[in-house]
């Protein structure tokens, strides 16, 4: 029986964060790569994150963040940017989907969960 690289690919995992437990999912598609990061268990705030083609310098483009769904607050952007904008731009530019649900969004936690992203890749 012969191994097929399945269409989808997936990896979880789960580490402690400033002591809370926390989950990363990453999921690739064809078209977006979808991330859910949770500290209590669901998806919570879904967030867009796409890079801008309006941006005039290649090497650094900007991104927008868009909350399709839950609390459209500016710490969501900020942390979805920061959560994100690395993923992007190691997937060929393409638009990530992110699912956050946190407990702990302080600027120490973020950069360890952008660890755990990293050890979660798919793309």
């Amino acid at each position: 029986m012969s191994s097929i690289e399945p269409i989808i690919r997936s990896r979880q995992t789960e580490k402690e964060v400033n002591g809370i437990s926390t989950q990363v999912v990453c999921t690739e598609f064809s078209n977006y790569i979808f991330i859910v990061l949770t500290q209590y268990g669901k998806m919570g705030t879904l967030i867009s994150v796409t890079p801008d083609s309006r941006s005039n310098d290649i090497s650094t483009p900007t991104f927008s963040t868009k909350v399709l769904l839950g609390k459209d607050e500016p710490l969501t952007h900020v942390c979805a940017k920061n959560l994100a904008t690395f993923v992007s731009q190691e997937a060929g530019n393409r638009p990530v989907l992110l699912g956050l649900a946190l407990k702990d969004s302080s600027i120490d936690a973020i950069k360890q969960m952008k660890e755990i992203i990293k050890s979660c890749q798919v793309w």
